[in-house]
């Protein structure tokens, strides 16, 4: 028998039931409505389904079919007019048989689809590759009763064990954890600890604090929850559409009941609310498009996917998720966590036919994305099936505590304050540098500028006929302070000179006339007639400073030399010899 794709709706007195049979004979229809109970039959279609109100068959129901559509259409009063069915959304949990209480694995035949898929799948990897038949194997050996009973628990409600067993190697990119079937709830909570603080980048929380831009963007979209009406919240989020692909995917699953003790029951609560702020965050930093990145970033932002993490209260929750968001996505700005924690809490306030929703896009992400897939099976596919039996006042209190709770930067514990506040003081500082820097180059410009114009008055005076005719200029004596004839005397200068400017510096004029008779008139017996006097800014021969030097009979001239004595030098030059 096949399950009939089927959708239901209502209105105050009639509950109205959409069941797809395409390729039916119109006169095989089997109808059985008996209070809470719904039974349709057409070969090969079967439906069966426990209501939750009661319908009545009293001459008001009417049924057609659309046969180009294959849509069969009933229309059955409810006994109570006026009365209101919540769940029909709810898909899975409607196909229960009534009293139907199991907490063990169901056991399905698959082996016919199997085969033909088996079938199929190595006919298409015969055509792309060969299988390397030498690869090498190990036999596994089932595990007693006792040492499942000592591996770790975790998944939905701690019932999954030994999953990890055999597919670590497969499924490291999925988990961080270690060895998480060896690793106890403690164990991998200090483990997320310490792998938060190891990946937390304060330079990259620093960029995201001062330019946020793009961050004040994302706070601004509006999420599909968000866009719904007043009239839908006020009803508890029945009127949430599910696509026919939601639908269908609902109708896959295995309906099946949960023995939660107490404490099981408030881990999956916490758990819920961890995975629905990690979807929260990513469909607002996508702007509700979906990514390559998507199944990365929402395991990743959620310790119960990544680590499999367990929490005992709601603030443990929020202060794992502010710190993984500080962490590891690329928008890392508390604000984002304030965001996703107000979205989380629009979701559970709108019922929990949203949060099935938002469940089910989670479950998409994760089925298309390899090995993601394996927190479908751990915890995802559990939760869908889960939240349709759970009641809506749960719900609904769930929303009100966490709308409730707070969570500040100090509760994240990576000294986000201490280092915004060290942040802004270095960036003041580089601000009253910048602003001392300017104008200090702006009083050493205009002082440069007035020195310029120093220098090019002294130039006009002093050197402004250097090209003039040739005609010689008296110099004007200066002052022994600024202008000094035996400035930078070398070690190997005379004796005689250097008591002399030891005991009485001349004046100006005579110092200038001595040290033009020392450079022009030369006591050297190797100077030959016809030989060039040196110039006071020539080089001297190769082999001759030294000589020079050491005889004391020349004054070697300095390197920093005085314009007025060049200036002086050539007037004496050209007085001395006319021909030049």
């Amino acid at each position: 028998m096949i399950t009939p794709a089927f959708d239901l709706s209502q209105d105050p007195e009639f509950l109205t039931l959409s069941i797809r049979v395409p390729y039916t004979r119109t006169s095989e229809f089997d109808l059985y409505i008996d209070g809470t109970e719904f039974k349709f039959y057409a070969k090969p279609y079967f439906l069966r389904l426990t209501l939750p109100g009661r319908i009545v068959e009293d001459g008001r129901e009417k049924a057609t079919f659309d046969i180009d559509k294959g849509l069969f259409t009933l229309r059955v009063p409810k006994e109570t007019a006026g009365e209101h069915f919540e769940g029909l959304q709810m898909l899975t949990s409607l196909l229960a048989p009534k009293g139907s209480r199991s907490a063990r694995p169901l056991v399905e035949d698959v082996s016919a689809e199997c085969s033909v898929s088996a079938g199929d799948e190595e006919e298409e990897d015969d055509e792309e590759e060969e299988f390397d038949w030498q690869v090498e194997q190990q036999v596994y050996t089932e595990r007693s009763e006792e040492e499942l009973r000592g591996l770790q628990k975790y998944g939905f409600g701690g019932q999954r064990s030994g999953v990890f067993a055999r597919l670590q190697e497969e499924l490291s990119d999925v988990i961080d954890v270690q060895n998480p079937d060896g690793t106890s709830a403690a164990e991998r909570r200090q483990g997320r600890l310490e792998a938060e603080a190891a990946a937390f980048s304060p330079d990259h929380y620093l960029a995201d604090l001062f330019e946020d831009g793009e961050i004040t963007g994302l706070q601004s979209f509006s999420p599909w929850w968000e866009e719904r009406s007043a009239s839908e919240e006020q009803d508890g989020g029945q009127d949430v559409l599910f696509t026919d692909q939601d639908k269908e995917q609902l109708r896959r699953f295995t309906n099946r009941s949960y023995l939660l003790d107490k404490p099981s029951r408030h881990q999956a609560w916490l758990g819920l609310v961890d995975v629905l702020l990690a979807y929260a965050y990513e469909v607002r930093s996508t702007e509700g498009e979906h990514s390559v990145e998507s199944p990365w970033t929402i395991r990743k932002l959620s310790g119960t996917l990544s680590w499999l993490d367990t929490y005992s209260s709601l603030q443990e929750v929020l202060v794992s998720f502010g710190r993984r968001v500080l962490c590891y996505p690329l928008y890392r700005h508390f604000a984002l966590v304030t965001s996703a924690v107000r979205d989380a809490t629009k979701i559970l306030q709108s019922g929990k036919a949203c949060v099935l929703k938002c469940l089910l896009d989670i479950h998409k992400v994760f089925r298309e994305n390899d090995p993601a897939y394996i927190l479908n099976d751990l915890y995802i596919t559990d939760y869908c099936v889960w939240i349709q039996r759970v009641k809506s006042r749960k719900v609904t209190a769930l929303a009100a505590a966490l709308q409730k709770a707070s969570l500040q930067k100090e509760d994240l514990k990576l000294e986000l304050d201490e280092l915004e506040d060290a942040a802004a003081m270095v960036a003041e500082e580089e601000q009253r540098t910048s602003s001392s820097d300017g104008s200090s180059s702006g009083s050493s410009s205009e002082s440069e500028d007035s020195d310029d114009e120093g220098q090019g008055c002294s130039d006009s005076k002093e050197g402004g006929g250097g090209g003039g005719g040739g005609e010689a200029r008296t110099l004007q004596p200066q002052p022994s302070s600024s202008v000094s004839p035996l400035h930078q005397t070398p070690a190997s200068a005379d004796s005689s000179v250097e008591k002399r400017s030891a005991d009485a510096p001349p004046s100006a004029s005579d110092g200038c006339r001595q040290l033009m008779q020392e450079l022009s008139i030369s006591p050297d017996s190797s100077c030959k007639p016809g030989t060039p006097r040196p110039r006071p800014g020539d080089a001297a021969p190769a082999g001759e400073t030294s000589g020079r030097s050491s005889g004391g009979g020349l004054l070697e001239p300095s390197p920093r030399r005085n314009p007025l004595l060049i200036l002086q030098t050539q007037d004496q030059d050209s007085e001395e010899d006319p021909a030049s």
